[in-house]
C-alpha cells in the first residue's frame, strides 16, 4: 500500500507539473536576457515640445484600450482591457489626471483569469471600475470570454491590497458597468442582443439595466429592462450601442454609450432620464465625441475615438477618458487603441467633450494647480522616452506581461540576467507561451536585448518576437541546424477568418552566427518599415532580412483588438527552421 501511495503521488506530481508548466523543463542552457532597451522617437513629440503647463495626449500610449475611471476623495483609479494578456486589467492611480502610476493588475491570479486556452483577442473585454461610497468598496465588473465565466465582478476595500476572486453574474451580453445611487441601491447596465426575433439588422444591439443585489453580488432576477434599442436614432439602424455608463447630476440620470463600432465610425453619445430605469431620451446634439468626420490626411491624426468614461477632476471640472488610435504613415494601427483624455463642458444640460468634435491635438493644458512630472518619480512616461530594464530587481516592472499565463511560470532571476525557462510551446499556439512582453508605444521605436544562449537542437530558439496575435507575428531568434548556430527571421501571416483561417510562415532570412559571446538583437521601426538586426559587440548592428512591412502587426490588418507586443521569447517547440 505504501508503494502504491508513492506511485500515485509521483503520477499526480507529473500531471500537475505538465499542466502548470506546459511541458517546461529547467534546462542548464536556458537563454538569459541581460538587458532590454526600448526607445521611442515619434516626430509628433519632436515637433510639439511641452510648455510648463502642458501634457501629452494620449495619456497612456500603446495598447491600453477601453479605459474606465473612478474617484475616491483625491485618488483616481483607471483600468483597461487586456484580452488574453496575463496578468489582466492594469490599474493606474493618479492624484491629478495628468501624472499616472501603475499600481498593479486587478486580475493577477489564475483563480481570477482563465485565459490559458483562448486566442489573444478573447479573454478580458471592457472593464468598468467604480467606487461605492455607501459601503466604502471598489468594484471592477467585466466580461471574461474564457473559462466559462462570462460577466463577473471582483471587489476590494483597497486597490493596493489586491482584489477578490470573481463573482459570476447571471446575464449575457458584454460591457457591463455598475452604478451606485445615493439611496444605496445599485444597478448594472450592459450591451446585449435584442430580444429573440426582434433583430432588425446586422449590428443591432440594445442597452439593458438590472437591479444589483450588493449582499449577494448578483443581478436581481426579473428586473432586466431594455433602456436603449439600437441607438440614438433607431430609424437610421445605428450599430453597436455599447460601453454604457450611468451618471447622476442635478437629480437626473445620464446614460453615456459608445455607438458606431470600434472603428472609423466610433463615437460617444448621451441620453437622460428622470428615473434610473428609464425611459432615456437622447441629447439633441449627439454625438458628443467623435473623429469620424475628418479626412485621413490630417496632421497628427487621431481616429476611432469613443468608449468613454467621465469623472470630476481636481479643479471640479469634468473630464472624459476614452480610446483612440494614431495610425502610422500607411494607415496601420500597430500601437493599438490608446487612452486619451479631454475636458468635458457640463455647464449646461448635456455634457460635451471640449474639442472632441474637431481634429484632436497632441497637447493639452494641465488642470489648474497641477504640475506635469513628465514620467519622473515613478510616473508612467509618455511622449518620447527611453526605458531600460536590467532585470536586477525581482520586482518586475508592471509593463512586462505574459500571454495566457503568469510570467512567474517561466522567468528566473540570475546574477547574469533574466533566465527564461522555455515551454514546449511556440508563439503560434493558443497556449501560455514563455515570452515576456511589453507594448509597442511609438510609431518610431527601437527594442534591443542582449542574449546569452547556445541552443542544442533545432527545436530550441530564443530571441525577439513582434506579435499582433498567434496568427500574425515576426520571430527573430537563435536556433541550431546540425552543428551550426543560426539566426533566423520568420514572418507568420493568417489568411481568412474564423474556422476558415489558414496560417502560413515564411523564413525571410537566416545566417550562421558566432555565439561564443552574448549576441545583441534589435528590432526597430520607422512607421510601417521594420528592420531586424544583430550585433556581436553590442554596438555595430548588421541587418538581417532588409526592410519588412509592419502590416501584419496592425489591428486593422490582423483583426482583433490588441496592439503590437514586443517580447523576449524562448521555446523548445521551434518550427522556424532555415533550409
Amino acid at each position: 500500500m505504501k508503494n502504491l501511495k508513492l506511485i500515485m503521488l509521483a503520477f499526480l506530481a507529473v500531471v500537475l507539473f505538465s499542466y502548470e508548466g506546459y511541458g517546461q523543463r529547467k534546462k542548464k542552457n536556458s537563454p538569459v536576457f541581460s538587458k532590454v532597451v526600448y526607445e521611442g522617437k515619434d516626430q509628433v513629440y519632436i515637433d510639439n515640445p511641452l510648455s510648463e503647463n502642458e501634457f501629452y495626449n494620449p495619456i497612456i500610449q500603446g495598447a491600453y484600450p477601453d479605459p474606465a475611471i473612478t474617484r475616491k476623495g483625491d485618488d483616481y483609479y483607471m483600468v483597461h482591457s487586456t484580452f488574453a494578456m496575463f496578468p489582466g486589467v492594469p490599474i493606474f492611480h493618479s492624484k491629478d489626471l495628468v501624472n499616472w502610476r501603475q499600481i498593479g493588475h486587478v486580475l493577477d491570479r489564475k483563480s481570477q483569469l482563465k485565459v490559458h486556452d483562448t486566442g489573444i483577442s478573447a479573454g478580458i473585454f471592457a472593464p468598468d471600475i467604480n467606487y461605492n461610497s455607501n459601503n466604502d468598496t471598489f468594484y471592477m465588473i467585466v466580461t471574461q470570454f474564457a473559462g466559462g465565466i462570462g460577466n463577473m465582478v471582483v471587489k476590494t476595500k483597497d486597490p493596493l491590497q489586491g482584489w477578490s476572486d470573481p463573482y459570476k453574474l447571471n446575464f449575457e451580453g458584454i460591457d457591463p458597468a455598475l452604478f451606485f445611487d445615493e439611496d444605496g441601491k445599485a444597478y448594472v447596465v450592459h450591451n446585449d442582443a435584442p430580444n429573440e426575433g426582434e433583430e432588425r439588422y446586422e449590428g443591432h444591439r440594445v442597452i439593458k439595466i438590472w437591479e444589483y443585489d450588493l449582499e449577494a453580488d448578483q443581478v436581481v432576477a426579473g428586473t432586466d429592462k431594455i433602456i436603449v434599442d439600437g441607438g440614438v436614432d433607431p430609424a437610421k439602424n445605428p450599430i453597436w450601442i455599447e460601453a454604457p455608463h450611468i451618471y447622476k447630476k442635478n437629480n437626473r440620470y445620464y446614460l453615456m454609450c459608445a455607438e458606431g463600432g470600434t472603428g472609423g465610425n466610433h463615437s460617444e453619445v448621451i441620453f437622460a432620464s428622470d428615473d434610473v430605469m428609464g425611459p432615456y431620451v437622447p441629447a439633441p446634439s449627439n454625438p458628443i465625441l467623435t473623429q469620424r468626420y475628418f479626412g485621413d490626411n490630417r496632421k497628427n491624426r487621431v481616429d476611432w475615438a469613443g468608449h468613454a468614461d467621465l469623472v470630476q477632476g481636481p479643479d471640479d471640472k469634468y473630464y472624459g477618458v476614452f480610446l483612440g488610435i494614431r495610425p502610422n504613415d500607411k494607415g496601420r494601427v500597430n500601437t493599438g487603441r490608446e487612452t486619451f483624455i479631454l475636458p468635458v463642458d457640463w455647464s449646461g444640460e448635456w455634457p460635451v467633450f471640449e474639442n472632441g468634435l474637431i481634429p484632436m491635438e497632441p497637447k493639452l493644458k494641465v488642470p489648474e494647480g497641477v504640475t506635469n512630472k513628465r514620467g519622473e518619480e515613478g510616473f508612467f512616461p509618455n511622449g518620447n522616452f527611453t526605458y531600460t530594464e536590467d532585470f536586477n530587481s525581482k520586482d518586475l516592472d508592471y509593463r512586462w506581461i505574459g500571454l495566457r499565463g503568469p510570467r512567474e511560470d517561466f522567468i528566473e532571476y540570475t546574477n547574469r540576467g533574466l533566465k527564461i525557462n522555455p515551454f514546449a510551446v511556440n508563439i503560434k499556439e493558443v497556449k501560455p507561451t514563455s515570452t515576456l512582453f511589453k507594448r509597442q508605444m511609438h510609431k518610431n521605436f527601437s527594442f534591443t536585448t542582449t542574449l546569452d544562449f547556445k541552443p542544442q537542437s533545432e527545436k530550441e530558439l530564443a530571441g525577439i518576437v513582434c506579435l499582433q496575435s498567434e496568427a500574425f507575428n515576426y520571430v527573430f531568434g537563435v536556433t541550431r541546424v546540425g552543428k551550426d548556430y543560426m539566426l533566423v527571421l520568420e514572418r507568420t501571416e493568417g489568411k481568412g477568418q474564423g474556422r476558415n483561417r489558414t496560417v502560413s510562415s515564411e523564413i525571410l532570412a537566416s545566417t550562421n552566427i558566432d555565439l561564443s559571446k552574448p549576441i545583441t538583437l534589435q528590432v526597430k521601426a520607422t512607421g510601417d518599415d521594420y528592420e531586424f538586426g544583430y550585433s556581436l559587440d553590442g554596438q555595430d548592428f548588421r541587418n538581417l532580412g532588409g526592410t519588412v512591412s509592419g502590416d501584419i502587426l496592425s489591428t486593422n490588418v490582423a483583426g482583433g483588438f490588441t496592439g503590437t507586443l514586443l517580447g523576449i521569447y524562448a521555446t523548445t517547440a521551434n518550427d522556424a527552421i532555415p533550409d
